[in-house]
């Protein structure tokens, strides 16, 4: 159930980050909130690693994802997106998540001019900020949501 909600909270991080190009501080930071809150209580992760192990996956996200921030190439929000997802994981999640965000990221910019011409131009008009080819910033949320469930699928 945990797991599903996880889904859940990214799949509405991603949607948002679809279309408008940001992710809300309300998901990001009540994320955080949340998993700090339950590792408070029961000392474990949201997913039931021990709560010293969300503490570390969170340094690892914050060392992956700030040179990107400073770089212009990730948005602050996907760096809380990583936090949130660090305390109420583990390092296993967060390391699968961002190598296939990373993959999944590298085949969308790669071949989105070909599916974008053939997407529904109600799908298109949706998520207008994915068919940006003038801007060096694409949203990141999706392509963390898809390193999350192939993460998921594999360590189960």
């Amino acid at each position: 159930m945990n797991l599903l909600s996880m889904l859940l909270w990214l799949a509405i991080c991603a949607e948002q980050d679809a279309r408008q190009q940001q992710v809300s501080n309300w998901l990001t930071l009540g994320a955080v909130g949340v998993a700090l809150g339950y590792m408070g209580i029961t000392g474990q992760t949201w997913l039931g690693a021990e709560g010293s192990e969300g503490c570390w996956a969170l340094l690892l996200a914050v060392l992956f994802t700030l040179p990107g921030y400073m770089l212009g190439k990730l948005g602050a929000g996907d760096v809380k997106l990583f936090a949130a997802l660090a305390l109420a994981t583990d390092s296993r999640f967060l390391l699968g998540t961002f190598i296939g965000a990373g993959v999944t990221s590298v085949l969308w910019i790669s071949t989105r001019q070909k599916l974008i011409t053939q997407m529904d131009q109600w799908v298109s008009n949706r998520y207008i900020q994915t068919n940006t080819t003038s801007s060096n910033k694409h949203p990141f949320a999706p392509h963390i949501l898809a390193g999350f469930l192939m993460t998921a699928i594999c360590i189960g």
